[in-house]
């Protein structure tokens, strides 16, 4: 099993900090976000992984290079400097992943196991989606959970992780082109195909200057 690290956005939020830089090269604890991710991926036994590049993707590939010093195999999927969006970008990267992969993204902190990812049985469904307890920046959720599959409204809502496994087909006749996932999450969520599961350990979203400073007084 294959899995990708979505590191191509533009990170307008972390302004002046992103201006040179890929926003999952920003540092935690004096490292990378991205290479966390690389590590937690690598100690899970996924050893191929794809990252897609737009701004600043140099910046990543001189940090990660092949992923020979990180026991990896990774290769690179480049994507115009605004990049192509969430789903575009996976869609644009089809080519280079196995029928089922892993997807995070390269500005989240967390201490997920991903192992349970490769362990799940995905089919009949074609996505399962990683929820963590709401933050202070998205209170009222994304998703619902209803035993155990993904639903748009419900009891009480979640937020997305930005962890995922999925089917190759769940891009079935979608273009490549700059699109966005939610859109697509709920459509497959009213069609029955997207499970998800409640993370409870460890997660944050650097999307702000001052959610990085935040993380970094709480892991230092």
């Amino acid at each position: 099993m294959k899995a990708m690290i979505l590191a191509a956005g533009r990170g307008k939020r972390m302004m002046p900090l992103t201006e040179n830089v890929a926003k999952p090269m920003l540092l935690v604890a004096g490292k990378p976000l991205i290479q966390y991710h690389v590590e937690s991926l690598k100690k899970a036994g996924i050893s191929d992984i794809v990252i897609n590049l737009a701004w600043c993707g140099d910046s990543i590939k001189s940090h990660l290079g092949n992923g020979a010093k990180f026991g990896v195999n990774i290769e690179y999927s480049d994507e115009p400097e605004n990049g192509l969006e969430t789903a575009g970008g996976i869609i644009n990267a089809l080519s280079l992943l196995s029928d089922e992969f892993i997807v995070v993204n390269g500005d989240v902190y967390c201490d997920y196991d991903f192992s349970s990812l490769v362990q799940l049985s995905l089919l009949p469904t074609q996505a399962h989606l990683v929820l963590v307890e709401n933050p202070e920046h998205n209170m009222t959720g994304d998703f619902a959970i209803t035993s155990g599959m993904a639903k748009i409204e419900g009891q009480q809502k979640h937020t997305f992780a930005g962890i995922a496994r999925y089917h190759k087909s769940f891009f079935d006749g979608l273009e490549n082109s700059f699109l966005a996932l939610a859109p697509i999450l709920r459509e497959k969520m009213t069609e029955n195909l997207v499970s998800a599961e409640l993370f409870l350990g460890m997660w944050r979203d650097i999307g702000t200057p001052e959610r990085l400073a935040e993380i970094n007084k709480e892991v230092n």
